[in-house]
């Protein structure tokens, strides 16, 4: 089953091309991480990061689309899902969205839709301090 979860849309005081150059470094993730990450590691094209009483989870780069898109995918083959970020240019500011695209059995999507939920929602308030 398709899920589709969109995080609101912020405008950040950066060029579009700023924007993309910081979430197209896995590292960079960090700095918008919810305050409550227990663990963050990253690699030069993945990062892994855990929240407290949540299991781990490793996202890939799978694609980026200068300067307007980054796709995060999942590391794992058990779960198939990725976190979108898209970047429209708005008069030297941008605006920016996070999506979370899954594929998920109806018991799995009941159980993790809240939580992501959350999860973008913390992402997307930090993401607009960047």
């Amino acid at each position: 089953m398709n899920t589709v979860i969109e995080g609101d849309k912020v405008t950040i005081q950066k060029s579009q091309k700023e924007v993309f150059d910081i979430l197209s470094v896995p590292a960079n993730f960090s700095r918008i991480m919810p305050d409550d990450v227990a663990k963050f590691e990253a690699g030069d094209n993945w990062f892994i990061f855990g929240l407290k009483g949540m299991p781990e989870v490793k996202l890939v780069v799978r694609e980026t689309e200068s300067p307007s898109k980054v796709v995060l995918g999942s590391a794992s083959d058990k779960l198939d899902f990725q976190l979108v970020g898209k970047f429209e240019d708005h008069e030297d500011q941008t605006i920016a969205q996070l999506l979370f695209e899954g594929q998920f059995n109806p018991m799995l999507k009941m159980m993790v839709e809240r939580p992501l939920r959350n999860l973008l929602q913390k992402l997307t308030e930090k993401l607009s301090s960047l």
